[in-house]
């Protein structure tokens, strides 16, 4: 990407910056190619977007700032929707027992799995919190991602609870990313209300929600309604409370088993339902009907080395909006790259490169409640995108690992980093 300043600076311009030369990926109708074009912004949106033939004058002479994309491509930024990404320690040491053929039950019955990451989240000061996790929300910006999801969940009180969420709220303020918080509470039963689950969902509805309500911690409360979880009947008084205090619901759904969550979820009109591994077919129907977008984690189904796939072609013919993320936790997909993610989604669930590049923009963006600002490269959206070192959208799920794939991320219509054609810092301009 050349920067190119204009040199007028006393007259006064149209747009703040304009990028030229670019193929324009706007995921707003499958790719929505426009080759040879450029997108212009002003206060932060995105002013005017085409092909170059079509601007009015030369871009020296509409922006403050032009910048040559020399023909790469521009996607939107792209949006992980569904992470884990607050937590203190690992399990990697876990993930080697498993490779030696212990069970994930011989584990937890060990004190490991889930169980251990509350431990130390818990035993973690705030700002040893934020330490840890600042390094993974850098890792998703340098892959691409301007917006994502954080759940807390690693807490199962209060007060962990509400660290989590600062750290959150936190993270938005150091980064340049927007970071929607979604309260899990609802993620296991916490050992001190093993032999009484009830107890534990009266301190979720009468405690924890109205509290992140009235501190605005949370957009949003999720819950894992699985039988090694949460039930029918508890799931839907959480989201009942949930939307008495006015939050957006979220469902970890039919993951393990076939319990109804994602048609309970839809109805109550969650913005989505996530995994679907067994997903009825009667239900996605409901899901259609609500608007519910269907959020599939590839990254978890191959590090369980899982087989049962959720009913993607069913999900595709009903023409239910089908967003990825990188589910990233430290148990079951410690994984911060949604291009790695958007791989996985074709290789293993059977999706073309352009299902998964609307995946993690467009349908993405709808699953945080986000699709009249986000997701799209269009007119008076949030000008966040990314310049790749590709000619063809193809090429993003093609790759992986490809250390230079990202040429440049623009956040807000601001270029937060700036990259050579050969992946090299090239600081600010």
């Amino acid at each position: 990407m050349t920067v190119i300043l204009t040199l007028e600076i006393m007259e006064m311009k149209t747009f703040d910056a304009i990028w030229i030369n670019a193929t324009l990926v706007t995921c707003a109708d499958g790719y929505g190619l426009i080759k040879e074009a450029a997108i212009a912004v002003k206060d932060g949106r995105i002013a005017w977007l085409g092909k170059m033939s079509e601007l009015e004058s030369s871009a020296m002479q509409l922006a403050e700032k032009v910048y040559d994309v020399e023909s790469r491509c521009m996607t939107p930024g792209l949006i992980d929707c569904h992470t884990h990404l607050i937590y203190a320690g690992n399990r990697a040491l876990e993930f080697e027992s498993r490779l030696k053929g212990k069970s994930y039950v011989e584990i937890a019955k060990e004190g490991g799995g889930i169980q251990s990451t509350v431990k130390a989240t818990r035993e973690a000061s705030t700002e040893e919190l934020f330490l840890q996790s600042y390094p993974r929300a850098k890792a998703c910006l340098l892959n691409g991602t301007t917006t994502l999801e954080i759940k807390s969940g690693y807490g199962l009180n209060l007060e962990t609870e509400k660290k989590m969420l600062l750290v959150a709220k936190r993270l938005e303020e150091e980064l340049p990313l927007t970071i929607k918080r979604t309260f899990l509470g609802a993620h296991t039963i916490p050992i001190e209300y093993k032999q009484d689950k009830d107890a534990y969902v009266d301190q979720v509805c009468n405690e924890m929600i109205p509290e992140m309500a009235k501190i605005n911690l949370a957009d949003a409360v999720d819950v894992f309604c699985e039988s090694i979880a949460f039930n029918y009947e508890q799931t839907e008084r959480i989201f009942q409370t949930a939307k008495q205090f006015g939050l957006d619901v979220k469902c970890h759904a039919e993951q393990l088993s076939y319990l109804g969550a994602a048609k309970l979820a839809s109805t109550c009109h969650a913005l989505s339902v996530d995994h679907l591994e067994y997903l009825s077919l009667d239900d996605i129907k409901t899901l259609k009907e609500n608007n519910t977008v269907a959020v599939l984690l590839p990254g978890a189904f191959y590090f369980l080395k899982e087989t049962k796939k959720p009913p993607i072609a069913e999900l595709i013919n009903a023409r239910v909006p089908i967003a990825l993320a990188t589910d990233c936790n430290p148990g079951t997909s410690p994984i911060l790259s949604l291009p790695l993610i958007m791989n996985m989604a074709c290789i293993l669930f059977g999706l073309t490169a352009e299902q998964a590049l609307l995946g993690v923009t467009k349908h993405a963006a709808k699953a945080l409640g986000l699709e009249k600002t986000h997701g799209t490269l269009e007119e008076n959206k949030v000008a966040d995108f990314v310049i790749w070192n590709v000619k063809h959208p193809v090429e993003i799920s093609y790759y992986m690992g490809y250390g230079s794939l990202i040429n440049g991320v623009i956040k807000n219509a601001e270029v937060v980093i700036p990259v050579s054609s050969r992946g090299e810092d090239r600081g600010t301009q």
